[in-house]
């Protein structure tokens, strides 16, 4: 019985630990947006790479 005097301020702790994160994650705008990353792979980037050929092709 007495390792319940020990536990609950252990689980006291850990909440307090949660607790914490979460708000730290709130105010660093973690939950924002949501959705962009998790549609961003489905989408190409818009930037074309530059080849060497375009260097190339121009007349000296």
């Amino acid at each position: 019985m007495s390792i319940i005097y020990v536990l609950i301020p252990i689980a006291m702790l850990f909440v307090l630990i949660a607790v914490g994160i979460f708000f730290w994650a709130v105010k660093s705008e973690q939950f924002d947006d949501l959705d962009r990353q998790s549609v961003s792979i489905l989408f190409d980037d818009d930037v074309k790479p530059s080849t060497p050929k375009d260097d190339e092709s121009k007349p000296q």
